[in-house]
């Protein structure tokens, strides 16, 4: 089918893999390529630009067809090298870039020197307006079901979404919560050009991550995640286990005096001892409510398979353009 977003980014299928730290390899950015979406290799996981250039390279010689890099801009205070990543990927002939966190502004100039699309990641439609004005080309909207960070308005999609359709003049993919084919169809309705899965491309079989975390998903259901850093403005979506409880632990002591470095055993470091070594209870790591609609561990390509032909068999999805929907009217 094609959407905005399908043309934008000369993909056959309107889903993206979003970026996600120790998963987001030319592995799964591939997979997911192949089978007709868009696949992402997260930037900063990769140490160094060097590194990153290398990682470009390898997804080039196990797809021919197009894939993004993730670029998730940090606080000035620990800021990797953004230019020499920028650089790499550039010339690594990347032509789609999401970028997170931060506003990409600073970047744009160059980004788009280089004929590289930019989709930048947002949870408030405010952000996705400014994501609008610097020059992105679409952005990725994030209700509060999302893993990782869903900012600080606690907005679920069911709002979020039809506002952004409201306000926005460039294409959005829905991000949270996306699962199958109702979450498509949905985000379809709802004005989205597609969506951003990130929990549920973790749970295939192609993800490069140990099987102790794939088992923990289907296990899990939409109860088992927390929001912790939420006194520091830093709120963040993940998986309960161990770790975790003893942060919110933590949390619950400090209050509103809790600083970065009182939790810092629970959330540095985490990522390689949980994707790599499969520990479940060391600490904090990124994972959205929809856990709760995982509950199997298919192939990339049978996954995004199953997730068009049921929404075919839903009579909404027919191979035809989508176009965004008329505005609701006032009341």
């Amino acid at each position: 089918m094609k959407t905005a977003i399908t043309e934008m980014f000369g993909i056959e299928h309107p889903i993206i893999q979003g970026g996600m730290h120790y998963v987001g390899f030319a592995e799964l950015a591939s997979a997911v390529s192949n089978a007709g979406g868009l696949g992402i290799i997260t930037g900063l996981t990769q140490k160094t630009p060097e590194l990153l250039a290398k990682e470009i390279a390898r997804c080039h010689q196990m797809t021919d067809k197009p894939f993004a890099v993730n670029l998730t801009f940090l606080p000035a205070f620990s800021a990797p090298p953004y230019p020499e990543y920028i650089r790499a990927i550039v010339e690594g002939g990347i032509k789609i870039v999401e970028t997170a966190g931060r506003s990409p502004e600073a970047y744009m100039p160059v980004l788009k020197a280089a004929g590289i699309k930019v989709i930048h990641k947002c949870t408030s439609v405010r952000h996705s307006l400014k994501a609008e004005k610097i020059g992105c080309d679409a952005v990725s909207v994030d209700g509060f079901e999302c893993g990782g960070h869903p900012g600080e308005d606690d907005m679920p999609n069911m709002i979020l979404l039809p506002r952004a359709a409201e306000e926005l003049k460039i294409p959005f993919v829905a991000s949270g919560g996306m699962a199958d084919a109702r979450s498509l169809v949905a985000a379809l309705a709802m004005g989205a050009s597609g969506i951003n899965m990130g929990t549920r491309f973790i749970a295939t079989k192609e993800a490069p991550v140990h099987e102790n975390v794939k088992r923990a998903l289907v296990a899990a259901s939409e109860l088992d995640t927390r929001l912790i850093m939420r006194a520091i403005r830093n709120t963040e979506r993940v998986l309960k286990n161990a770790g975790v409880e003893r942060l919110l632990e933590i949390e619950r002591e400090k209050g509103r005096s809790l600083k970065i470095e009182d939790i810092h055993d629970q959330v540095a470091g985490v990522y390689p001892k949980v994707m790599i070594d499969g520990d479940m209870e060391v600490g904090a790591w990124s994972c959205g409510m929809v856990a709760g609609l995982i509950h199997d561990i298919p192939s990339v390509k049978e996954l995004i398979e199953r997730i068009m032909s049921e929404g075919r068999l839903m009579g909404f999805l027919d191979g035809s353009s989508v176009k965004r929907p008329i505005r609701a009217a006032a009341s």
